[in-house]
């Protein structure tokens, strides 16, 4: 039986939808086709080798020739898909940036600690790698990511707060910035007190009657919630 509390916290703070067609709008410009989320999702292209996602790019599926490799490459398609349509705050599934040069690799491990929903200059990424006076070449590493949108370099700007530049172009970056504007990325279940990670499978089950989103993971505790233990919310943060 919900409380009082969880009913206020129902009534004021139940997650809204991303703004409607958005991420048919992201996908459409990404791939430069028409069609519903669906179709657009069939021309993204996705890699793996064994140890992750390798490549992402626009273009027809190719076929996987390992059984492990299909699973990967399903896990990350039905990922990106959610991601895409505003019900998913983070990536699990693994990626291998084995063949990247070690100065790019960096590069990407980097951008990939930039929270959801925020972004960082390049020259932060420069200084975060040890190279404050490569923002050119941290410019262009990024430029080659294999892996875009599970490796977010979208969330990387110019200095001046100008976009820069985008591998699937400067409106898809703008887009995908704005959709995890609106994209919440902590929910709690009313039911079990228990706070994830949008996208969580442990959110899966809960009534959207019965979500609430938070604004970090301490919000959350201070009203009885805790972290959800597959998702681990507070790592995150």
């Amino acid at each position: 039986m919900k409380t009082d509390l969880d009913r206020l916290l129902v009534d004021y703070f139940r997650p809204e939808p991303p703004a409607a067609g958005l991420a048919r709008r992201v996908l459409k410009e990404a791939v430069a086709a028409g069609g519903d989320a669906e179709d657009l999702m069939g021309r993204l292209a996705v890699a793996a080798t064994p140890r992750g996602i390798s490549l992402i790019r626009p273009g027809r599926q190719a076929r996987v020739e390992t059984a492990a490799g299909r699973r990967l490459v399903d896990r990350a398609r039905g990922e990106l898909h959610e991601y895409l349509l505003g019900q998913r705050a983070f990536f699990s599934v693994p990626v291998d940036l084995s063949a990247a040069p070690e100065f790019q690799a960096k590069v990407l491990r980097a951008a990939g600690a930039i929270p959801f929903g925020q972004a960082r200059p390049y020259a932060w990424v420069a200084q975060r790698i040890g190279h404050p006076r490569a923002v050119r070449a941290v410019g262009t590493a990024l430029g080659k990511n294999p892996v875009p949108l599970i490796v977010p370099c979208h969330r990387v700007l110019k200095s001046d707060g100008g976009v820069g530049g985008y591998i699937f172009g400067t409106g898809v970056k703008r887009r995908l910035l704005g959709l995890e504007r609106v994209t919440p990325v902590l929910e709690g279940c009313t039911s079990t007190h228990i706070v994830c990670r949008l996208g969580c499978p442990q959110l899966r089950r809960a009534k959207s009657s019965n979500r609430v989103v938070f604004a970090s993971v301490e919000d959350a505790r201070s009203v009885g919630y805790r972290p959800c233990r597959v998702c681990r919310p507070s790592q995150a943060a």
